[in-house]
């Protein structure tokens, strides 16, 4: 058995900033992460990360009220508005923090940092190192990671939480070099784990970011918070689902229909086009494919061509990389044919905006959280700067709440945790049927599609929520996993797929409960937002038969709910 006094479970963004501020002022700190921290899914974002540093001249009237403003408005008013004027007040703080660790952010002719517009918002406050902005980020946080001496255990996974009495003590984690579970008491635990996006298949996130993580505080009694609001990033790769930077649009590419005509002047302000807000952007990009004004391939195209090489080299060369080695096109020369693709939850683990959950002893921050700040729909750039700003206060919060525990596991308690992993892992390895594991997970992501993706109705959702039953019925007779210990990634499958079904499940019976449209929750049989019945967030927790849905109040300081115009 193992003891840190305090454990961050994910070593991304958000859980590096978290064991930083943590190892400030307690010693013994220690992060299990389920990839290399340089291989989080962190580093795939690429546009950049929002401050109203009022930098750039189109800027110069940029403040951190305006900034917390367009974050609001863009949540379709279910932000909490204080975690979400902190989270736009931290800004500048933050970014010259990370300026000042080493992050080669990308600069003016003045040698200001730079920043580039992005949607939703009405200045360009977007700082961006090329696009490249969360592989830089990453670096310049695991660099802090070494110098704090922080001991992290690489590409174990977490399953269990370790808990009695609404007190967190702990995880049970697979080690995949011994193939043991192993306990690792803590006396605070804060998750970092990112998204879930792989529940869903036309996803940009990477293979890891599945139900797992949120899975293990969810089955031990912590809500889920607003988790029906699934954010559908308007330019994706054609078919692999590959992001292409908002960054794109920001330094002027155009989205295009098979006609030749830039349509988004048909949805949203000519002022505007191309830079609204995500939900919109991508419900645009979506209605002119459904409509027949897509390419052949089911695709809008995004042109960059006119901007030249000269700027596509400088600001856009992961993109072009990427685009190059996946589909062989050069898009100084070709559009891009792009789709909307799942990319990010805005709702997640319940918590008050110091990253404590309802859980003593728990925390957690960045994506696989909900503060919430970003509502129902978040704004491009504010994810990255959510992952430093509330990684810390995260970090922060739990070195206090540790600071008189007693230090040592709490054994019983732990063990007793282990043995209930242990036979789970046991039964599986016996079997009791010819399910599938990874053939459920896979129907499961293309139910996901059908019933609970950019435009949403009763009778799909119903018909989602239904089949997504009949799945985790079929999880309970499964083939035997294989019997080995060391790297049983086979068993990893078994957890994936069952946090995969039941947080689909927790999505989908959120979703069919909020009769109203409001950011990226778009129901075409109700196509308004219904501030009488539905300002109030989500609260899902878990049971044996299914979610049972609470509610609680949005947090207004002094934003009126408005119409949402751009």
């Amino acid at each position: 058995m193992i003891f840190h006094e305090i454990l961050i479970v994910g070593g991304g963004l958000a859980g590096m900033r978290a064991a930083i501020e943590a190892a400030k002022k307690v010693k013994d700190v220690a992060i299990v992460s389920r990839v290399h921290p340089m291989r989080s899914h962190s580093g795939e974002a690429q546009g950049g990360i929002n401050a109203a540093l009022a930098n750039v001249e189109a800027g110069k009237d940029d403040n951190i009220d305006k900034h917390a403003f367009d974050t609001v408005k863009g949540s379709d008013f279910l932000a909490d508005q204080d975690a979400s004027e902190y989270l736009t007040y931290q800004g500048p703080e933050t970014i010259f923090e990370m300026e000042h660790w080493g992050c080669p952010f990308s600069r003016t002719p003045e040698g200001k940092i730079a920043q580039r517009p992005f949607g939703g918002a009405g200045y360009p406050r977007t700082c961006y190192a090329t696009d490249k902005t969360g592989l830089y980020l990453l670096q310049t946080l695991f660099e802090q990671v070494i110098k704090a001496n922080i001991k992290v255990y690489e590409e174990w996974v977490v399953f269990a939480l370790g808990s009695e009495n609404g007190t967190c003590y702990g995880v049970i984690a697979y080690d995949p070099n011994s193939g043991e579970l192993v306990p690792i008491g803590a006396n605070a635990v804060i998750f970092g784990t990112g998204g879930i996006g792989r529940i869903y298949s036309n996803t940009t996130n990477a293979l890891t970011n599945t139900g797992l993580a949120m899975g293990a505080p969810f089955w031990a009694g912590v809500p889920l918070k607003d988790i029906e609001f699934i954010q559908f990033h308007p330019t994706s790769l054609a078919r692999s689902h590959i992001l292409m930077t908002e960054g794109c649009r920001g330094e002027g590419g155009y989205l295009v229909n098979n006609k030749g005509e830039r349509f988004m002047k048909n949805y949203v302000s000519e002022k505007v086009m191309e830079l609204g807000p995500r939900d919109i952007v991508a419900r645009s990009i979506q209605t002119e494919i459904n409509e027949g004004r897509g390419f052949p391939d089911g695709s809008i195209h995004l042109d960059l061509r006119h901007l030249g090489a000269a700027k596509i080299m400088d600001r856009l060369p992961g993109i072009r990389d990427i685009c190059l080695s996946f589909i062989g096109i050069d898009p100084i020369y070709e559009p891009i044919p792009i789709t909307p693709g799942t990319h990010y939850s805005m709702g997640g683990i319940d918590t008050d905006i110091d990253g404590a959950s309802r859980m003593k002893g728990l925390y957690a921050a960045g994506e696989c959280a909900c503060v919430s700040m970003h509502g129902a729909n978040r704004l491009g750039g504010n994810s990255l700067l959510d992952t430093i700003v509330y990684g810390a206060r995260a970090g922060k919060r739990a070195s206090e709440y540790v600071r008189d525990k007693e230090k040592g596991p709490k054994t019983k308690t732990l063990e007793e945790a282990l043995k209930k992993e242990e036979s789970k892992i046991a039964q599986w390895k016996k079997g009791n049927g010819e399910g599938n594991p990874y053939k459920i997970k896979n129907e499961l992501s293309e139910v996901m599609v059908e019933g609970f993706s950019i435009f949403r109705n009763e009778q799909a959702m119903a018909k989602g929520l239904g089949k997504i039953k009949e799945l985790k019925e079929k999880s309970k007779k499964l083939r035997p996993a294989f019997n080995g210990k060391r790297y049983n990634y086979d068993i990893i499958g078994f957890y994936d797929m069952r946090g995969n079904l039941d947080v689909a499940e927790a999505i989908a019976t959120g979703a069919l409960s909020r009769k109203e449209s409001r950011g990226s929750h778009f129901r075409i049989d109700f196509k308004t937002r219904d501030d009488v019945n539905w300002l109030k967030h989500t609260l899902a927790y878990f049971t044996e038969t299914g979610p049972r849905l609470d509610y609680s109040p949005v947090k207004i300081t002094k934003y009126k709910p408005e119409e949402r115009k751009y």
